[in-house]
């Protein structure tokens, strides 16, 4: 199958009314105006460096059992599930499940619970059925790309910011003179404008010995979600409304990206061997 492109430029008739071409270059405007739309999480190269580095972690027993149910489709390529299913109105029902937003410096224990579920709440139950030996292959296979998808979430610091201004989403930036915001230039544009496969990110993440590794690994999944709200502040502070971001913002801050995609890989195999190892 062949991929249509974002937008697409219809051959206009010698005969055409101005009236009727006014409505095309209107239509066209448009078109190329939603090519830039927010997405709401990591970019799919961030995705595939998560699944990428988790997969060097992983224990051979779980790699085993995780090849079986991908059918040997690597973690990197199962990473970007989450998002594509985001097509389907089936799916709605999981669209919460990318972020949780509580207020800053407040236990999320204590805070008001999205009924239709949050990350935290959507990551417990795709390790609830993951192990539960009832669970269809189907259901198992669903869950586990799933899962792989929200573990990275959650370290991209604006899925648990704030609400008011749906996680930096609201708040419009320039990126090397282009519309964009903040949640967007954290999601994919440093990552993008770094000219990097995931593959290469994913092998040029730092080198750590064992005891780093271990220091990563350390905490539940409610300790690295404050953690990411006490990134969260950082980021909003980063930058403000309609300021103009380029080359010296990477400099400040790809580095933290880097970081929150290596601890996102540590932190998913961690997980996945506890599950399957």
């Amino acid at each position: 199958m062949i991929n249509k492109p974002s937008f697409f430029i219809p051959l206009i008739p010698q005969n055409t009314s101005m009236k009727k071409l006014t409505f095309v270059l209107i239509f066209l405007l448009i078109s190329l105006q939603s090519t830039g739309s927010e997405k709401p999480d990591w970019g799919s190269t961030g995705h595939r460096v998560v699944g990428k580095i988790a997969e060097s972690h992983l224990s051979k027993k779980a790699k085993n059992k995780i090849d079986k149910l991908l059918k040997g489709q690597g973690l990197a390529f199962a990473s970007t599930f989450g998002d594509e299913i985001k097509s389907d109105p089936a799916y709605d029902k999981f669209y919460t499940w990318h972020f949780v937003n509580f207020p800053f410096d407040s236990k999320y224990e204590e805070s008001k619970k999205d009924p239709k579920g949050d990350i935290v709440a959507g990551i417990n139950y795709c390790i609830k059925v993951l192990k539960d030996e009832g669970s269809s292959e189907k259901d198992k296979v669903f869950y586990l790309k799933f899962l792989i998808h929200l573990v990275g979430d959650l370290h991209q610091p604006l899925h648990v910011g704030r609400a008011e201004d749906k996680g930096g989403n609201d708040i419009k930036v320039k990126w090397h003179y282009k519309n964009s915001n903040l949640h967007r230039v954290w999601d994919s544009e440093m990552i993008n404008s770094w000219g990097m496969s995931y593959s290469e990110l994913a092998e040029n993440a730092k080198p750590l010995s064992k005891a780093q590794v271990q220091a990563i690994e350390k905490g539940n999944l409610i300790d690295w979600t404050y953690e990411s709200q006490a990134l969260a502040k950082m980021v909003y502070a980063s930058a403000e409304m309609d300021e103009k971001l380029s080359y010296r913002y990477s400099y400040e801050h790809f580095e933290q990206v880097r970081t929150q995609l290596q601890k996102s890989g540590i932190r998913l195999a961690k997980i996945l061997n506890e599950i399957f190892g």
